[in-house]
Parts: structure tokens; C-alpha cells; sequence
């Protein structure tokens, strides 16, 4: 009996543990009837949470199927909407289908009429672009936008008012292009500072302001000065700005102005002018041949100008000692040629024959000084430029081998770089040879001078011993 109570009671801590009873546990049973009440109130707690449990999972379901119910009917009603909107585009296409034919059919000949404005007023928006007529007149291109625009996404005629815009813009820019006019407009220097100054327009070629040159700019609508401006000659750089000048400050008559002949179409001939290397510029271009090229000219080019003086000089006292040859002096060559003939007259013939020569082989190296000098620089520049030449055009087609032959202009201005040398010595060794003529010219007169006073001093000393020989005999 003992045991069997022993076993009943750690039954039933177990089915507690179990089932985890809510019970008050600050009473121990002391018997199997409280042990058997306790298990019947547990049980009948866990069956309601149960029900409870279950109730509210109901619940749910239902809800969730009303949920789904109000979910398909309403995509029910939404494809119903759908069908209903495919109906109406399609007859809406239809009509749209219908319309366009009734509104090509009315069109008629207006069709090409749009074509055509459309093609005028983009060909017009590009010109009034870059023309310089623009400048005096902003605004024109922002109009022109706009009506392509219009016409490129409405496909719609413009109305009569933008025609008659679009026909007063073209009849103006065909009006201004024929007149010269005066007019202030902000100009940017060449450091970047803005200027309130006049300008003159020359109809659509050129723009010019205080004697310079100026360009328009279509993204800004800007006046700037060029950064360069029209070359002149050498004796004078400054020939086209100077007409530049004369020609803002002149109110009336003719008054002459370097104009760009391309000026409507962008100004290429201008542009063209100013990228082109001026004196300076092709100088560089020779480098190092080229420089000793032009250092060589130069040194030639004052050993001439120096003999010239010298000769010039040396031949005046010449011709002024012939005048009075009975008198020497030693102040030029044929006077120092005669004091020898003066200084012992009684000499024989063939002494005085060496003597006189031997006076003019003296005067001969001082008359004939650098001469050999610049033949032979007259000889060397020519070479010079041609070795010029030659390294150029090896530097030219290294850069053929490396960049190939993509860009002709990039070899086109290694070629007239490389032919720079050539041209620099063929401009040195002409005026040389020139300059070497003339000088040993004068050189050879005196020196013909000085040899026919002295054969003339020989034959008259001849002349006078066979005299006295016959009037001897």
C-alpha cells in the first residue's frame, strides 16, 4: 500500500511537469482524491484554452478568405476597366488613322511648303550663327530655335506672324550685309577684360576697333580682339591695323581696308592669315642651323658693308691722286706706288719694274681684304641649309614612324619647317655673292689703276733711255 502510493504520487508530478498546470502549488496534496481534483481542474483549464485557441484561428480564416474574395473582385473589376480602355484605343487609333488622312488630304500642296520652311529656317539658324551681323542684332537665333521646335515636334505650320518674323530676319540679314555701320558693343581684350567701346561692321566680312581686328563668338554672343592680328610687310608689321584705324576714324570718301573675302562663312581666309608663322616664327623654326645660318649672313653682310666704305674712300683719294701725279702722297695706294718711282729715278728699268710691282703686291692684300671671306661663306650657306634640310626631314619621318599618316598637316608643317634651313641659306649666300662682286669690282679697278700708272711710269722711263741712247749715239 505504501508503495503504491509512492508510485501515485510521482505520476502525478510528472503529468504536471507535462502539461504545465496552472495551479496553485502552496498546498502539497496528502492524498489521491486531492491529487485526482487537481488533474480534473488542469485538464478542464487546457480543453478551454483549446477552444479558445481554436476559436480565434477561425476567426482568421474567415477573415483572410473575405480578404481574397474583396481581392478577386476587384481585379475582376479592373480588367474590366482594362478591356474597356483597349476598346477605346483602338478606336481611337481609328480615328486618329482617319483624321491624319483628312489632314493630308486638306494639306495638299502645304506639305512641301513645310518642308521647305523647316529646311530655311535651319539653313537660317546656322548662318545667323556665325554671322557677324549677329552681334549688333542678338536674339535672332533664340527665335529661329524655337520655330524649329515648334515645327520639328507639333509638325504644324507656323502661323503668319512667325513668317513674317522669319521673312523680316532674312531681309535683314540681306540688308545689313551691304552696309558699313558703327555701333557700341562690349569687346574683350586680349588679358580677358570687358570694354564699352565702338566697333564698325563691314556688312558681314569683318568687325574692327581701335585698329584691331575682331571675332564674334556664337555660343556667347561675344566680341573679342583676335589673339592675332593680320600680318603686314616687314618694313611695316602693323599695315592692316593701321587701315584698321584710318578706316574707324574716317567720316567720309574712300579709305582703304583689308577686308576677308569668306568673312559670311566663317572667315577662313583671316584665320588662316593668322595661324600662318610670320618672320619671326619661320626664323625659329630653323633652329640651330638656322640660326648660325643667319649669324653667318650677318658677319658676311658687315665685312661688305666695311670693304664697300673702305674701297669707296680708298677710290676717291685714287681718282683725286690722279689729278696731280707729279705730287704723291701717302695717303692712298697709287700715291705710295709713285713715291717709290720719286724716291730713286735714276734706278734702271728692270729694277724699277720690280719695284713698282713689289709696291703694288703691298697695296694688294689691304684692297682685297675679306674678299676670300665672303666667297666662301657665299659658298657655305647654301650647304649649311641643306644639312638644315636633311635633319628636319629625318625628324619628319620619325614622326611618320610613331603617329603615322593620319594627319597631312602635321607632316606638311614638318616638311616647310625642315625646307626653312634652305631658304635661310640660299637668302644668305645671294646677296653674298652679290655683295662679293660688287666689292672685288672695285677692288680690281684699283688695282688696275695702280698697274697701268706704273707699266704707264715703266714705258715713259723706257722711252726716255732709248732717247738718250740715240742721242748719244
Amino acid at each position: 500500500m505504501k508503495l503504491i502510493k509512492t508510485f501515485g504520487l510521482t505520476l502525478a508530478s510528472a503529468t504536471l511537469c507535462i502539461f504545465s498546470l496552472q495551479v496553485n502549488a502552496q498546498e502539497d496534496p496528502r492524498s489521491l482524491e486531492q491529487l485526482l481534483q487537481l488533474v480534473e481542474s488542469a485538464t478542464l483549464t487546457e480543453t478551454q484554452e483549446q477552444r479558445d485557441r481554436l476559436q480565434r484561428f477561425q476567426n482568421n480564416v474567415n477573415q483572410r478568405q473575405q480578404m481574397l474574395n474583396e481581392v478577386i473582385a476587384q481585379r475582376e473589376e479592373e480588367e474590366a476597366i482594362s478591356a474597356q480602355l483597349e476598346n477605346t484605343y483602338e478606336e481611337n487609333e481609328i480615328l486618329k488613322a482617319q483624321r491624319f488622312e483628312t489632314l493630308q488630304e486638306r494639306l495638299g500642296d502645304l506639305d512641301e511648303l513645310f518642308g521647305t520652311i523647316a529646311g530655311v529656317v535651319g539653313d537660317t539658324r546656322s548662318e545667323f550663327e556665325q554671322s557677324l551681323i549677329s552681334a549688333q542684332y542678338p536674339g535672332r537665333e533664340e527665335f529661329l530655335t524655337q520655330l524649329a521646335n515648334i515645327m520639328a515636334s507639333d509638325s504644324q505650320l507656323p502661323n503668319i506672324e512667325q513668317l513674317e518674323r522669319l521673312w523680316f530676319f532674312l531681309q535683314q540679314e540681306m540688308t545689313e550685309s551691304g552696309r558699313i555701320v558703327k555701333f557700341n558693343a562690349n569687346v574683350a581684350a586680349a588679358d580677358g577684360t570687358q570694354n564699352n567701346q565702338e566697333v564698325v561692321r563691314i556688312g558681314s566680312y569683318n568687325i574692327v576697333s581701335n585698329g584691331q581686328y575682331l571675332q564674334y563668338d556664337a555660343t556667347t554672343g561675344r566680341l573679342s580682339v583676335l589673339p592675332a592680328q593680320p600680318p603686314g610687310s616687314i618694313l611695316n608689321p602693323s599695315y592692316y591695323e593701321d587701315q584698321a584705324q584710318a578706316f574707324q576714324n574716317s567720316t567720309s570718301g574712300f579709305t582703304r581696308l583689308g577686308i576677308d573675302p569668306t568673312g559670311p562663312t566663317g572667315g577662313s581666309y583671316l584665320a588662316a592669315l593668322i595661324s600662318s608663322p610670320d618672320l619671326g616664327q619661320r626664323i625659329e623654326q630653323g633652329r640651330e642651323v638656322g640660326q648660325v645660318i643667319i649669324a653667318i649672313g650677318i658677319i658676311a653682310l658687315l665685312f661688305a658693308i666695311e670693304r664697300m666704305i673702305y674701297l669707296t674712300l680708298v677710290g676717291a683719294k685714287v681718282r683725286s691722286q690722279l689729278k696731280n701725279t707729279g705730287k704723291p702722297t701717302k695717303n692712298n695706294p697709287l700715291g705710295r706706288v709713285l713715291m717709290v718711282y720719286e724716291q730713286d729715278k735714276a734706278m734702271d728699268i728692270e729694277t724699277l719694274e720690280l719695284k713698282l710691282g713689289e709696291a703694288i703686291l703691298q697695296e694688294t692684300p689691304k684692297l682685297e681684304r675679306f674678299l676670300t671671306l665672303l666667297k666662301i661663306i657665299a659658298t657655305v650657306a647654301p650647304l649649311m641649309g641643306l644639312l638644315g634640310t636633311v635633319t628636319g626631314m629625318i625628324d619628319v619621318f620619325q614622326q611618320i614612324t610613331l603617329f603615322g599618316t593620319g594627319d597631312p598637316q602635321i607632316m606638311a608643317g614638318g616638311i616647310s619647317a625642315a625646307l626653312v634651313t634652305t631658304v635661310l641659306g640660299l637668302v644668305v649666300a645671294i646677296p653674298t655673292v652679290l655683295l662679293h662682286t660688287l666689292v672685288k669690282s672695285r677692288s680690281d679697278r684699283i688695282i688696275h689703276i695702280l698697274e697701268e700708272q706704273a707699266t704707264g711710269i715703266i714705258a715713259r722711263k723706257a722711252e726716255s733711255s732709248d732717247a738718250a741712247s740715240r742721242a748719244s749715239a
